[in-house]
C-alpha cells in the first residue's frame, strides 16, 4: 500500500481513533466517578469490546503506515531499512497479540 490509498488509510484510521477516544473520554467524565467495578462492566460490553477491537486494529494500522513511512523516507539503506521495518512489524504484532489477549480476557469476563 502506497500513495493514496496509504494516505487515505492513515486519514481514516485517524479519524475512528480520535472518535473513539473522545467518547472514552466523554464516558469517563459522565460517568458519575471512576469505579473499578463500574469502568470493568462498561468496558466488557459487548458494543464497547467491539468498538475496542475495531481501535485496536485502526491503531495497529495506523502505526505501520506512519512508522513504514518515516522509515522508507529517512533510513536509506537497504539492509538497514529491512531490519528497522522488521523490528517495528514484530512490536507492532506483539501489541496485537497482546490487546488481543485482553480483549479475550474481557469478553470471556463477560460470558
Amino acid at each position: 500500500m502506497s500513495g493514496m490509498g496509504a494516505w487515505l488509510w492513515q486519514r481514516l484510521t485517524a479519524l475512528y481513533l480520535g472518535a473513539y477516544i473522545l467518547v472514552l473520554l466523554l464516558a469517563l467524565v459522565f460517568s458519575g466517578g471512576p469505579s473499578a467495578g463500574a469502568w470493568q462492566g462498561w468496558m466488557t460490553h459487548p458494543g464497547v469490546l467491539l468498538a475496542s477491537a475495531l481501535f485496536l486494529g485502526a491503531w495497529l494500522m495506523h502505526a505501520w503506515i506512519g512508522l513504514r513511512d518515516v522509515v522508507v523516507d529517512y533510513v536509506h539503506p537497504f539492509g538497514a531499512r529491512v531490519t528497522v521495518l522488521a523490528a517495528v512489524a514484530l512490536f507492532l504484532l506483539t501489541c496485537g497479540i497482546w490487546g488481543t489477549y485482553i480483549l479475550i480476557q474481557a469478553a470471556s469476563s463477560w460470558a
